[in-house]
């Protein structure tokens, strides 16, 4: 109650003096006191500011000469580590922030009102002026509960799985795939409503964004991600239970007529989530309300599964760091067709890098790719570079120091050349 009133207390005067401009919506949400909590928030009027560390703490203090409440360093609890950073911010000053609490987190807090502090903490944003102002601080309170139906519904991971834990399924032309189905872990209740949809060998690959749930995107890029062709639709009300398994389409209806590699991807929609929706006329980015239901801190992984002449075509040793899936070993790429790259993740990293090089060891091309995505698609212009040449390619891992941690073995190809 004394925090509290501390913050009513600092934003209206804040409003009166004029200093203090950032505003979130959501104020407060409710935690799980035994594991992780995703939440999204809508912060306005970020105007010559940017966003820097995201702090989780027990108690504030007053920040002067700086805007707002800071953290207490006495009860920081952890910081948002990089990887589960998805915030955004646009040019008209709303930021979307993606609030992912790891469990050690709520553990630590939950420890802390053992011992007698009240049952909540806070998650602290500080921001940082671009024209030589003071620093801002805002506060979100955290309040610790069981993790049932009043925690903002988010998923917690996902995994999509055929017949074993293979991760990459091999299907001989024609063949049938077994029953694939997503096992949800999640926290809160409601309306997991969304689509099955299959990648086809020729396709763009899916980006990062295109794999995360439509409810962790800011609202004007929702509408953006790439679609694919849908296969199945569901819509169904998860209870406050924490788990579902999910069905997958009909084996039947999944395309296995063309060989090559194929993604099937769990596209799920945003959905009305009381508890953790944001209020845009609240923050004063405009009207209405952003819904957040089925939000969540990653990336959901494709089922990948590789149609072949063969199911043993291609086999998966977990001893590299990256297995290469296409091209293949001494395959040759017709120029009329695109040069699509894919691979498969074994070794965590922050970046992978794509190296292609000719038979003298020269460098064709690099590009760096995030986790999660194992597919690029070269420029036209490499095969007209490098007609009718030996090349090799391989993927090294890199850290978040910038270090190689791993790479794969290299592996040869050429494009082909037109005949007259």
């Amino acid at each position: 109650m004394k925090e509290r009133l501390m913050l009513i207390i600092a934003y209206f005067f804040s409003i009166q003096s004029g200093i203090s401009q950032i505003t979130v919506s959501p104020t407060g949400v409710n935690v799980n006191a035994n594991g992780s909590t995703t939440a999204f928030f809508t912060f306005g009027r970020v105007i010559d500011k940017i966003p820097v560390e995201a702090t989780w703490c027990g108690e504030l203090i007053d920040a002067s000469p700086d805007i707002g409440f800071k953290p207490d360093p006495n009860t920081i609890f952890g910081r948002l580590p990089i990887r589960y950073d998805l915030s955004k911010i646009d040019a008209n000053g709303t930021f979307t922030d993606i609030m992912s609490i790891p469990p050690s987190v709520a553990r630590r807090a939950y420890q802390a009102a053992q011992a007698g502090a009240e049952s909540r903490f806070f998650y602290v944003r500080r921001f940082v002026s671009l024209v030589g102002g003071r620093d801002e601080f805002v506060v979100v309170t955290c309040r610790l509960t069981g993790g049932g139906a009043r925690v903002p519904f988010a998923l917690q991971d996902v995994k999509i799985t055929g017949q074993d834990d293979a991760p990459v399924f091999f299907v001989k032309k024609g063949g049938a795939l077994p029953q694939v189905v997503a096992e949800i872990y999640y926290n809160g209740s409601g309306q997991l409503k969304g689509r099955w949809e299959v990648m086809l060998p020729g396709d763009e690959p899916p980006t990062v964004n295109d794999l995360l749930t439509e409810a962790t995107l800011p609202i004007e890029q929702r509408g953006l991600q790439r679609r694919y062709t849908e296969l199945r639709r569901f819509n169904v009300f998860l209870p406050p239970t924490g788990k579902f398994i999910l069905p997958g389409p009909d084996s039947k209806k999944i395309p296995v007529a063309v060989e090559g590699l194929y993604m099937l991807l769990l596209r799920i929609e945003a959905t009305d989530d009381k508890e953790g929706d944001s209020d845009l006329a609240a923050v004063g980015t405009g009207g209405g309300v952003v819904h957040s239901g089925a939000v969540a801190g990653f990336p959901i992984p494709p089922f990948r599964y590789y149609v072949g002449s063969a199911e043993n075509e291609l086999t998966i040793t977990k001893e590299d760091a990256v297995q290469l899936l296409q091209p293949g070993e001494n395959a040759t790429i017709s120029p009329d067709k695109p040069i699509d790259f894919n691979w498969l993740e074994q070794q965590q990293g922050a970046l992978y890098r794509l190296e292609v090089e000719n038979s003298q060891n020269q460098s064709v091309l690099s590009a760096l790719l995030p986790p999660g995505v194992g597919s690029y698609r070269a420029p036209s212009w490499l095969k007209d570079k490098v007609p009718d040449q030996e090349l090799h390619w391989r993927i090294v891992v890199i850290d978040f120091a910038g270090n190689e941690i791993g790479k794969s073995a290299r592996r040869q190809f050429k494009i082909g050349v037109f005949s007259e």
